[in-house]
């Protein structure tokens, strides 16, 4: 009785709070931003004619003369940093992955999505502000494309592409871009963030294409029907710096509604919805350990492209009957198998994987000794029912075997990309190339490899469905192996754990009340009589 009273007043103070801070007024996200005061095709400076992209960054300069160096302090810039909860470097300089496995060795790859230009050996100059790619997040034409292998720069010259296709591909117009540019849309932003992994949706499956215009179902506050937000309306920036990491995620955020906009340096549901956002107080109770994501994004990779699930590097190199390298599609048109890259599997409309987090993650470094014995997970996540700071949060899980040194026990670097002879993807020989890899980082290397299955969990934070759409009740609160919460153990879930103190008091509070009813229902037919009867 004490505990249920304890639930019964919890319940009205949260909704009395919820109230509180449903009456007052939030900015409109929805609201278009205002215009620019500059008109920048009026700008001598920007009317060219430029050729190249680092001409455009120095126009910019002219008048943005602290941008460049804003720029240099964000991991958009350094692609490095401390995570703050635990003082390890992280980064993808440092930290490995089970996709390509490491940038290094592999620059003008990778670095395609790198917020500069000619990032394309380990010499390259961080301190060249001409080196600052400031229309990859400003251009407002949409013509403005990085090309995949030329680190970091777009066409300046026509291109035949894809080689052998006989289409030949026109260089933007880098003076147009410039007069052009603006705030941040989520194209912008996609061009990197959806492609991460070699290619649309591969990488995080909560970010692909389909959000550039997403239907309301898909998600919510980026819907031109919903919110109509953009990626920079919750990853607000500071003197260009984004809030926001996925190397150490904001486990819970106690700050609740920034009033007005007194801290920028979140990007959370509570940022905008606070810490009791329901009608419900029953279900405003679930928010002390339930990442708002967990109920909110019911699948992932839901708007019609399959992310990557799985990649087998141990696979690669395998040829058909007429000795050339074998590449092979699935009925969907994905390639299954490659040659350079080995086996894939990918996923649509994919339930994620639940975890309890408390804001720490541990990441494996390229340089860290690891255990063999068992499957590695490049960046554990931690937390328990018991620990105050964490919540159970949604994840993908990416699965697949990678290279490593098999003495040293370390993952290795291994060079994938390049026209040399030493690139995997030239001469499919992962003894080359690993040795490659190694020596250009300047690591040690036994020179004997195998292959470890690894395992890495990425948050999913995005393709927000819905109210209407949220994870159902009985979906978590269930006896059904298939349960969404049936890898959480660890504390009492009522409809899907029996304990017999608690079944023995629920049974009894039931018949109780069912009891208690009967008795005044009772009570209230025999006292009807007697009035009955003294009349």
């Amino acid at each position: 009785m004490i505990r249920h009273a304890h639930a019964i007043l919890l319940g009205g103070l949260l909704v009395l709070l919820h109230a509180v801070a449903a009456a007052v007024p939030l900015p409109a996200a929805s609201a278009p931003h205002p215009a620019s005061t500059t008109d920048h095709s009026k700008i001598e400076a920007l009317k060219g004619p430029f050729k190249t992209g680092p001409e455009v960054t120095q126009a910019c300069l002219a008048c943005h003369n602290q941008a460049a160096h804003q720029v240099m302090k964000s991991q958009h810039w350094t692609w490095d940093s401390i995570n703050p909860a635990t003082g390890k470097r992280v980064g993808k300089k440092i930290s490995a992955n089970n996709f390509c496995g490491s940038p290094i060795s592999n620059e003008p790859r990778c670095t395609s999505c790198h917020a500069g230009y000619g990032w394309k050996d380990k010499d390259f100059d961080f301190t060249k502000q001409e080196n600052v790619d400031c229309v990859a997040c400003h251009d407002k034409t949409g013509s403005y494309k990085k090309i995949a292998t030329d680190a970091g720069h777009p066409l300046y010259e026509p291109r035949e592409m894809p080689k052998g296709s006989g289409k030949i591909v026109q260089p933007p117009d880098l003076a147009k871009i410039a007069q052009s540019v603006g705030k941040p849309g989520r194209e912008n932003c996609g061009a990197c963030h959806f492609n991460g992994g070699g290619g649309d949706a591969v990488k995080h499956g909560d970010l692909d294409s389909s959000l550039t215009k997403p239907s309301r179902d898909l998600d919510v506050h980026m819907a031109a029907d919903g919110a109509n937000m953009v990626c920079a309306d919750c990853h607000t920036f500071n003197a260009h710096i984004p809030s926001g990491s996925r190397y150490a995620a904001q486990a819970k955020d106690t700050h609740g509604i920034d009033l007005p906009n007194d801290d920028h340096n979140r990007a959370s549901c509570e940022s905008c919805h606070g810490g009791t956002p329901h009608k419900q107080a029953q279900i405003n109770l679930h928010t002390d350990k339930l990442a708002c994501q967990t109920c909110h994004i019911p699948e992932y990779a839901r708007g019609g492209l399959a992310t990557k699930m799985w990649w087998d590097w141990s696979t690669a190199g395998k040829r058909g009957p007429d000795g050339k390298p074998l590449f092979i599609k699935d009925e969907h048109g994905h390639l299954s198998y490659s040659a350079e890259k080995g086996d894939f599997k990918y996923g649509e409309n994919v339930r994620p994987e639940y975890k309890w987090y408390n804001g720490i993650v541990r990441q494996v470094a390229i340089t860290d000794k690891i255990d063999d014995s068992k499957i590695l997970e490049l960046n554990a996540v931690e937390g328990s029912a018991t620990d105050p700071n964490a919540k159970v949060w949604p994840f993908k899980v990416m699965r697949g075997k990678q290279p490593y040194d098999t003495v040293n026990k370390t993952l290795v670097v291994n060079h994938v990309y390049g026209n040399d002879d030493t690139s995997l993807w030239s001469n499919f020989d992962y003894e080359k190339s690993i040795k490659a890899g190694m020596d250009y980082a300047g690591l040690p290397y036994s020179g004997q490899y195998g292959f470890i299955e690894t395992r890495m969990n990425w948050f999913i934070t995005h393709m927000v469905a819905p109210k209407e759409k949220a994870v159902p009740c009985q979906q978590c609160h269930t006896r059904s192996e298939d349960g969404r919460l049936a890898a959480i153990t660890d504390l009492y879930l009522p409809g899907r754990d029996r304990n017999i103190w608690i079944d023995t008091l629920g049974g009894l509070a039931i018949a109780g009340s069912i009891g208690g009813s009967l008795i005044h229902a009772l009570f209230r037919i025999l006292s009807r009589r007697r009035k009955g009867d003294e009349k």
